[in-house]
C-alpha cells in the first residue's frame, strides 16, 4: 500500500505512529512512538517530535524545533524555527522525572503563531489565534487573538485571525471594536476577551 505522506530518507520514525496524507517530513527529524500527526503538515529539518504527541492538521513546525510529550498542537499552528517547549517545571538531572506522571500539559490553540526562537514554559493554555513574538518567553497563559512579546511575554495587543495588529475605536485596556484593515473582519472586545462579530 502506497503511503500518502512523504518521510525523507535521513528521517526516523518510531513503530505505533499514526501520520495523515499530505504531511512532509524533512531532513534528520524524528518522530516518537505513540505520536499522531494530522494531514498537510510540514515538519522542517532536525524536528522532534515526542512519544504520545497530538499534532492537528495543516501545522508548520520550521527547523530546530522539538515538541515534547504533554504538547497538543491544534490546527494551522504555526512553530517558528528554533522555538522551544518544556513539558517539566523544575528539571533536575540528580533527580530524574520520565514518564507521562511528570509532564505538564502545555496546548497550543489554533492558528496559533509562535516566533522564532520563543519559549513556551509547560503547564501553559495558548488561546486560538494569539500571536508570540520572536525570542518571547511565555510563563502563563495567553488569550485568544493576543500578540505577546518580551520576557516574560506581556500582552502588547491584539491581532486579528490573518495575523494584523488591530486597533480599537475605545480603551484597548477595557473594550471597544475593531475591524482589521487588511481583511476586514471585525472584532469585540471586552477586557482580556477577544471575539470575531
Amino acid at each position: 500500500m502506497e503511503k500518502k505522506f512523504f518521510v525523507h530518507e535521513s528521517a526516523y520514525v518510531d513503530n505505533n505512529v499514526e501520520i495523515d496524507e499530505g504531511t512532509k517530513i524533512w531532513h534528520f527529524s524524528h518522530v516518537q512512538g505513540g505520536s499522531k500527526i494530522g494531514k498537510n503538515c510540514s515538519l522542517g529539518q532536525n524536528v522532534n517530535i515526542g512519544n504520545n504527541v497530538r499534532i492537528g492538521n495543516n501545522v508548520k513546525i520550521q527547523n530546530n524545533v522539538s515538541v515534547y510529550e504533554g504538547v497538543e498542537l491544534e490546527d494551522y499552528v504555526f512553530c517558528g524555527p528554533s522555538m522551544v517547549f518544556t513539558n517539566i517545571l523544575n528539571p533536575r538531572s540528580e533527580f530524574p522525572q520520565r514518564g507521562s506522571e511528570f509532564y505538564l500539559k502545555t496546548k497550543v490553540g489554533k492558528s496559533v503563531s509562535l516566533g522564532a526562537n520563543s519559549t513556551v514554559v509547560c503547564g501553559t493554555t495558548l488561546g486560538k489565534y494569539a500571536f508570540v513574538g520572536a525570542g518571547a518567553v511565555v510563563t502563563r497563559d495567553i488569550p485568544e487573538y493576543a500578540m505577546v512579546y518580551g520576557n516574560p511575554a506581556k500582552i502588547r495587543g491584539w491581532v486579528c485571525a490573518c495575523g494584523n495588529k488591530l486597533s480599537y475605536s475605545a480603551d484597548e485596556k477595557s473594550g471597544g471594536k475593531a475591524t482589521c484593515s487588511k481583511c476586514g473582519r471585525q472584532y469585540n472586545k471586552q477586557g482580556n476577551k477577544v471575539e470575531q462579530v
